[in-house]
């Protein structure tokens, strides 16, 4: 799981072009939205192709994202549950 914690981390810098944050900047439990991370609705669908393009997981109900997207350690527990 700390394998896949660490490559998240990277993948989500790299897919929202976070210039300024490494992925030590980032804790498993921290928010990613809001007071957090400080990402918005645009980065919300940039994780949508992510976890799509890089775990073939499609997430089709937005409301189900807001639970997802969390933290790193909500995304991975959820790929963890859901990748085949």
């Amino acid at each position: 799981m700390e394998e896949l914690l660490e490559k998240l981390k990277g993948e989500i810098i790299e897919q929202l072009n976070l210039e300024d944050v490494k992925a030590e900047d980032i804790g498993n439990d921290d928010p990613l939205f809001g007071d957090g991370l400080g990402l918005d609705s645009i980065d919300a669908l940039e994780l949508i192709v992510l976890l799509d393009q890089n775990y073939g997981i499609a997430i089709a109900n937005p409301e189900e994202g807001r639970e997802i997207f969390q933290s790193v350690q909500s995304i991975a527990d959820y790929i963890e549950a859901n990748r085949n």
